[in-house]
């Protein structure tokens, strides 16, 4: 090892993404066996890898560590390039692959949705949601005020950017299940920030689940779970990953090698120079991480 690269023995790392945690619990039985109670149907094409993944049963649930339901999960690797053109192919392939989820899901063509940007907007790492939000196209006043408007295959769209408890004193759950049990959409799109495992997802992959989302759960703060059970209607969580969590099993030991994870931009940082390098990102898209013990 190099006298640049972070040395994270000592560190574990927990991931948000179905797609990891699937491969962890297939290295876990030893004998790459299939989990019973979980199926998965993964193909890559021109570079982008889409992930299918079942969790049928509650067998399957506790070797994943996730809740039931159904998990899609698009891998891009180039998209650290930012070529435009390889951006709009990805949108492409995803609003085809976000139809089908809906589809699969039960969620009619017709059904009016309300978007909520889970996050805090003054911290880079989770502010995801809020950017959503912010560029949202927002329909439901129109179908309202002025239905004539509104073009054939657009649905009726709602949004809210709730903020965090540490700036609203609020619990996040409670600010949506208000406005919820007002607007009455017929499902919730939540989006927030997740937590990877591998640096080549961070920022490189979008994750798509009907098993709804706990606010904070990539940045290791999770509040109070928005589900189907908590808001009365269907909840899809759209994550990407852009932070990792690394938990502390040696704190001492640890503690004297917090400096090797100090990756802010600087002209003469040359571990961070030397993880631009590994990993092609730019000063201002280094990953966040988060260590906790």
């Amino acid at each position: 090892m190099s006298q640049n690269q972070v040395d994270l023995s000592g560190y574990s790392i927990r991931t948000d993404l179905a797609r990891e945690a699937h491969d962890m619990a297939v290295q876990q039985r030893g004998d790459g066996s299939s989990i019973p109670g979980v199926r998965i149907d993964e193909r890559t094409e021109n570079g982008i890898t889409t992930s299918w993944i079942w969790i049928d049963d509650e067998t399957g649930a506790r070797e994943m560590g996730k809740v039931p339901g159904t998990y899609m999960t698009l891998e891009v690797p180039a998209l650290r390039s930012q070529d435009s053109m390889l951006e709009q192919q990805v949108a492409t392939h995803f609003a085809n692959q976000f139809n089908r989820f809906l589809e699969e899901v039960g969620i009619g063509i017709n059904d009016s949705v309300m978007l909520v940007g889970l996050g805090n907007w003054n911290v880079t790492p989770d502010s995801f949601g809020p950017l959503v939000i912010k560029n949202a196209l927002i329909t439901r006043h129109l179908f309202t005020l002025a239905p004539e408007q509104v073009s054939e295959g657009y649905r009726s769209a709602c949004a809210i950017s709730p903020g965090v408890l540490g700036i609203t004193g609020i619990e996040t759950t409670e600010i949506v299940h208000g406005v919820v049990e007002k607007a009455q959409p017929d499902f919730v799109i939540a989006f927030d920030s997740l937590a990877s495992r591998a640096l080549s997802r961070v920022n490189t992959t979008i994750q798509v689940a009907d098993t709804g989302i706990n606010p904070g759960s990539g940045v290791g703060n999770k509040r109070k779970a928005l589900t189907k059970e908590t808001l009365g209607v269907p909840v899809i969580a759209i994550g990407v990953p852009i932070v990792m969590i690394l938990q502390v099993w040696k704190p001492m030991t640890c503690l004297k090698r917090l400096p090797e994870l100090s990756l802010l931009p600087s002209k003469n940082n040359s571990r961070l120079k030397w993880v631009n390098e590994q990993q092609g990102w730019s000063t201002s898209s280094v990953p966040f991480f988060m260590v906790y013990w």
